[in-house]
């Protein structure tokens, strides 16, 4: 998906983003999500375009953005262009959290390899001391 048309279903569309049902109409009902065009049947048809907004949505979730502050985004975008000033400081604020989460998480895994290479020397140590003794 997409696979050259544009309308999918909810089981389609959850198929395609490991979402739940009951996730995509939670997003929906926040706010998170646009409002989505239904069938004359009232089933949901999602289009190529609420796709790409839920792959956007998946990259703010990875950022670790709180869902108050991606459903306040996804209101200054229906607000239109006047709003850019606003999104790109929510933007901002959310890669300068992601850039201090990267740091720490860089420490961590520089403290996680030093005790990887004492582990993997370990053998050899040993190895060592039972043959001197």
């Amino acid at each position: 998906m997409p696979d050259g048309r544009d309308r999918y279903t909810i089981s389609e569309v959850a198929a395609h983003t490991g979402l739940s049902a009951h996730t995509l109409r939670w997003y929906e009902r926040i706010g998170l999500m646009p409002h989505i065009d239904r069938s004359h049947t009232g089933q949901r048809r999602y289009t190529n375009r609420d796709l790409d907004w839920l792959a956007l949505v998946g990259k703010l979730r990875l950022t670790g953005m709180a869902v108050a502050d991606m459903v306040r985004y996804a209101d200054l975008v229906r607000q239109g262009d006047h709003t850019f000033a606003e999104r790109h400081a929510l933007l901002c604020a959310t890669r300068e959290d992601v850039r201090r989460r990267i740091a720490e998480l860089q420490g961590t895994l520089a403290v996680l390899d030093f005790k990887i290479d004492i582990y993997a020397d370990a053998p050899r140590v040993s190895e060592r001391s039972e043959t001197s003794a």
